[in-house]
């Protein structure tokens, strides 16, 4: 038995071959490295479509005519993959008018996109209506009377939905949960603050009210928070109906199926768990005596997560004695920046060397000049590990990029996108002189 076998490389895109070296979608992570240098994006591509073939699947038969999957595009913000959501099928939520720009530059079809955000200013607003915005999806007040009144100046009537806190607690990251009653996000129905929202937003001439939007948190495992949280929603729907007379035709209950960072994290059917959701509101749909509505799901982690790797090459190895080890490596909190924030989890391996025993601890740290500049603590690799060697971080497909920065000046890596054998390259390397573009 080869000392791989015993490895669990958390998902089925991530294998080894018979000289212990690191494979992603079948590919030898070291010969990319290689070719198109370091700190690197990988993205499988068939991954990502077999995943949106999942959700959409899912909620075909979940829901028939009545289910929608949309990509949570803040996960991962490209060209590319909003092309890729194009061919399949899917729509997209979009926070910002950066993202709404690189889509339309895709070719993506806007009125099959719902703008979030917390804070939408005058000027996202202007332009996502001139574009053609399918749905604003309106966290507050103000903003509702901001729509209306730019919906009025360009002559048109504007699709929104609500976005309702349902008071959830998701049992996940604070920093992730988003369900709560005193979260940033939207308006709370235990606060009676929901109700009113509907009330304005039911009288204003410029906005049809199609439906309501929560979500309560990410990287959960099973579908209880997603029954939860539709019980409370729809028993909201049902007081809502007996009190306007209105039925939404909408109902998104979020995202947030997690994925696999570490050997620990358990496996997740999401086909099956969609299934569960499937028969859970149709039974209390029934129950309540309300019209279905149309029923919506925003996958952006469980999407493009462990659709991603990234490839480092290692620079410093310093060892104190009984006290810690460092492999300092040529990316960092610019490219990865999770752990920094709070603590992401993280697997690595040496991509070159999965035939040696793991018996050294070691922190893995970033180049960036800055104390918190940690990639994964912890991290077990083999004692030869030197300059030179490929280093690989699993499942990053998520946020990773979208959150990278040029902090110290050091450029952004790009985004290699495999398929079927072959790879391309998606969002090209910045260049150090890229980073002066804009000085004046």
């Amino acid at each position: 038995m080869s000392h791989t076998d015993n490895i669990d490389f958390l998902c089925g895109n991530v294998s080894a071959d018979e000289n212990g070296h690191l494979l992603f979608a079948g590919q030898d992570t070291a010969a990319l490295a290689r070719e198109y240098g370091t700190p690197l994006y990988l993205m499988d591509e068939e991954r990502i479509r077999e995943r949106c073939r999942t959700y959409i699947k899912g909620l075909k038969d979940a829901f028939g005519d009545k289910g929608q999957a949309l990509f949570a595009s803040k996960a991962a913000s490209f060209k590319r993959i909003y092309e890729i959501m194009r061919e399949e099928g899917m729509g997209i939520d979009v926070v910002s008018s950066g993202e709404i720009c690189t889509a339309l530059k895709a070719g993506f079809p806007l009125s099959k996109a719902y703008f979030h955000s917390n804070n939408k200013t005058d000027a996202d607003i202007a332009y996502a209506i001139k574009n053609g915005i399918g749905h604003f999806v309106v966290d507050n007040r103000e903003e509702l009377y901001a729509i209306d009144k730019e919906a009025e100046n360009q002559g048109i009537r504007q699709r929104i939905m609500l976005r309702i806190t349902p008071g959830i607690d998701p049992h996940t990251f604070a920093e992730v949960a988003t369900g709560k009653v005193d979260s940033k996000f939207g308006s709370a129905i235990e606060t009676g603050q929901a109700e009113e929202m509907v009330k304005i937003a039911l009288s204003l001439e410029n906005i049809t009210l199609s439906g309501f939007h929560c979500h309560v948190g990410s990287q959960v495992f099973d579908s209880d928070v997603f029954l939860r949280a539709a019980d409370v929603m729809l028993d909201f729907i049902a007081d809502i109906k007996e009190k306007f007379g209105f039925s939404p035709e909408k109902l998104d209950l979020g995202g947030g199926y997690g994925v696999r960072y570490k050997a620990e994290d358990p496996h997740i059917d999401i086909y099956d768990n969609i299934l569960q959701v499937g028969a859970f509101v149709k039974e209390k749909v029934a129950k309540l005596g309300i019209d279905m509505p149309e029923i919506s799901l925003e996958p952006g982690r469980s999407i493009v997560a462990d659709a991603g790797m990234t490839l480092y090459t290692v620079g410093t190895v310093k060892k104190i004695p009984e006290f810690i080890n460092y492999v300092s490596v040529d990316g960092g909190m610019t490219d990865n920046v999770r752990f920094a924030m709070y603590g992401a989890p993280y697997t690595l391996f040496a991509a070159e060397k999965l035939n040696e025993k793991a018996d050294m601890e070691c922190s893995v740290v970033g180049r960036c000049c800055e104390s918190g500049d940690i990639i994964q603590e912890n991290v077990m690799m083999p004692e030869s590990i030197c300059r030179g060697d490929i280093l690989a971080c699993l499942t990053t497909g998520a946020y990773n990029y979208s959150m990278a920065s040029n902090y110290n000046k050091i450029p952004r890596p790009p985004i290699v996108m495999l398929n079927e054998g072959k790879s391309y390259v998606a969002v090209r390397r910045e260049t150090i002189e890229d980073l002066t573009m804009y000085d004046v």
